[in-house]
């Protein structure tokens, strides 16, 4: 499927019907999640409104593990088997996953205000967080620094898959350590372990959240490809002008 959708006028058919339809979803669950969050649900027996705080941090904190991962997958495919469109995609994953990791920061410090008494605490989740930050923001600086585009995509592609242990550890840290992060209550074996009056708005919030990043991804890996179109249009341009130079001479 890789190899059918790096075809650039495949890739673009495909775009052009999922961009507006990944719009589409966000703006209406959006809509429907900041209602049920923030005026529909219930306010916690302990934590009061800064509960609601959850289904910003939440769902953010979640985009910014699920896109690493994205980021990685697409870097092992691009390091094995050389296919454009996911060095492509990797390269635009890691700006939007930094993104939703910084948003997951600061609600974290706004929530972990009130309810741990301090904006900060160098806990293994929020380390861990903190760290993954810094490889989103490491592989963007590592891609720019370098100026062969295939170099720069091989080192990123090694860092982004080196990044894959720093994404486990921020899974597994509220388990492995003690932490002022209380254990998974959504993701769970046993079932969820939160109300259904929050366990829903969440939900939606974070499909909200998912096909916002949908929307981006796509739209910018198309801008990407139509770049890459004209550059390629434009070479093959002068390449023609200067035969028929040398022809001339």
């Amino acid at each position: 499927m890789l190899s059918y959708f790096s075809n650039p006028q495949r890739f673009d058919q495909l775009a052009r019907i999922l961009i507006p339809i990944f719009g589409a979803l966000a703006l209406v669950l959006f809509g429907v999640g900041v209602w049920l969050a923030f005026f529909n649900s219930p306010p916690d027996y302990q934590q009061g409104e800064t509960i609601r705080i959850m289904y910003v941090h939440v769902p953010a904190a979640y985009m910014a593990m699920a896109l690493y991962a994205a980021l990685a997958v697409a870097s092992f495919v691009y390091f094995v088997w050389r296919h454009a469109l996911a060095d492509t995609a990797a390269e635009v994953i890691a700006p939007i996953g930094a993104a939703f990791t910084i948003l997951a920061l600061f609600t974290g410090s706004l929530w972990g205000k009130p309810m741990w008494g301090t904006w900060w605490e160098w806990d293994a989740r929020m380390t861990s967080v903190l760290v993954l930050l810094l490889v989103y923001l490491g592989y963007m600086a590592l891609r720019a620094a370098l100026d062969d585009a295939q170099q720069a995509a091989r080192t990123g592609a090694i860092l982004a898959m080196a990044g894959i242990l720093n994404l486990v550890i921020v899974k597994f840290s509220v388990d492995w350590w003690s932490s002022l992060h209380q254990p998974a209550s959504v993701i769970r074996l046993d079932g969820p372990t939160i109300h259904s009056s929050q366990l829903w708005p969440l939900a939606i919030m974070a499909l909200a959240y998912t096909c916002l990043a949908g929307w981006l991804i796509l739209y910018r890996l198309r801008s990407q490809a139509l770049r890459r179109r004209v550059r390629a249009l434009q070479r093959r341009r002068d390449h023609v002008a200067r035969q028929r130079e040398e022809a001339v001479s």
